[in-house]
């Protein structure tokens, strides 16, 4: 098991392509919308300097309620002794390192493109790097836990997979802490790589992330992300391909509460060909004020072909009061795809099925659980870890009572 205080500080974005998600010249946008969202931020880099403090009027900030950020984005939030701990228990044969800020592993996986993540970048000292050998597959998880403790902490991680290994990792955040941290995912050729990260920090947290995978040949990623807690969680998923023959699956649950703003920018970078990736992420909300954005890029580049991509999102309103935008993007540079697509539903909680249920004798209150735990059970069941799915379903239920209590 290896421990590192107020553990690494960093924050990042696939590949280096400019601005995520911008519609380049010639390029067919296709979205929710009835304009695509172009980005018209500073191109990708380490330098905070090279990005002005956001206002929030910039395409990427508009959501974000920039005064709940505890001064991550203008350079106020400073790291102090009582931010995060980090431990983590990996399986034999696992490599767990803290290295300092020259490891040529660190920022490998993608560069900053917001602020945020910049800052965070600049200011860590040292990195945790986890590293599973080569063709070496475990039959145990690797368990990350990331306890906030009261503070503010600028956090890097990097999970390293050999070519022809295969992992399960399980990252989850608790506690109170102000975190801005980068999560870098490098996924050697044939490598097979699944990361649970789990949000369930207390009431009045606040987390801004950007995780980066970048997909070796032949090589598979999947990512569920699961949000409950914080009063702020801004999360950046960030996929990018290294070779062909990848396939990236991310996958999303998140439960918003009253008060609480819960936001999930993906970006797809399909930049080489014969890839594959799928999107799926849904969404509960409840409660007044209860705030999740869902931002979902895919850009197939010129040099794409033989792409397969595609992307979801669902919501389901539980009660007035609460508010949900979703902005699906799709951005193709070449008609020599397989396929893409993308779909955007929000909807208010069905009465036929509550009527269904009820009709056969099963008071109100249970028939809406039934119905919410079936709304998630499809992405729960992603996981593939018994432990970690029945606390998810007993999250689910708890917040159900709480609704109703």
């Amino acid at each position: 098991m290896a421990e590192a205080q107020n553990a690494p500080k960093d924050l990042k974005v696939q590949g280096g392509t400019p601005a995520a998600g911008s519609t380049t010249a010639g390029a067919i946008a296709v979205a929710a919308e009835s304009t695509v969202a172009t980005r018209m931020s500073a191109p990708p880099s380490y330098d905070v300097a090279d990005f002005p403090v956001p206002h929030g009027r910039e395409e990427e900030w508009r959501f974000t309620p920039l005064e709940r950020l505890g001064g991550l984005h203008n350079g106020t939030a400073v790291a102090n002794g009582g931010g995060v701990k980090v431990v983590i228990d990996a399986p034999d044969g696992v490599i767990v390192e803290t290295v300092g800020r020259d490891d040529a592993r660190l920022g490998k996986a993608g560069t900053p493109v917001d602020r945020v993540a910049a800052q965070a970048y600049s200011s860590f000292e040292q990195a945790s790097v986890v590293t599973v050998p080569k063709e070496k597959v475990l039959t145990e998880p690797i368990r990350v836990a990331v306890h906030g403790e009261g503070g503010t902490a600028f956090g890097h991680q990097v999970i390293e997979l050999g070519a022809f290994a295969e992992a399960v990792v399980v990252i989850d955040h608790t506690g109170d802490a102000v975190l801005a941290s980068n999560v870098d995912y490098l996924i050697g050729d044939g490598a097979k790589l699944t990361v649970v990260s789990v949000q369930d920090w207390d009431d009045k947290a606040v987390h801004v992330a950007q995780h980066n995978a970048l997909i070796g040949r032949d090589a598979s990623f999947k990512s569920v992300v699961v949000t409950f807690g914080g009063d702020l969680v801004r999360l950046h998923p960030r996929v990018s391909y290294a070779s062909t023959g990848g396939e990236a699956e991310l996958f999303g649950l998140y439960f918003t509460d009253q008060g609480q703003h819960q936001e999930h920018r993906l970006l797809v970078d399909h930049n080489n060909p014969h890839n594959k990736s799928n999107a799926v992420y849904k969404g509960a909300l409840q409660g007044q004020d209860a705030h999740a954005v869902w931002i979902g890029d895919v850009l197939i580049r010129v040099m794409a072909e033989g792409t397969d991509t595609y992307e979801m999102n669902r919501n389901l309103v539980l009660t007035d009061g609460a508010r949900v935008d979703s902005v699906p993007n799709l951005e193709i540079e070449t008609g020599e795809i397989v396929g893409a697509g993308h779909a955007s539903a929000t909807g208010r909680f069905d009465d036929e099925q509550l009527f269904y249920l009820m009709a056969r004798g099963i008071p109100e209150q249970d028939a809406r659980r039934l119905v919410v735990r079936g709304f998630f059970a499809e992405l729960v069941q992603q996981i593939g870890l018994p432990d970690v799915e029945e606390r998810l379903i007993t999250k689910i239920e708890q917040e159900l009572e709480a609704s109703v209590a």
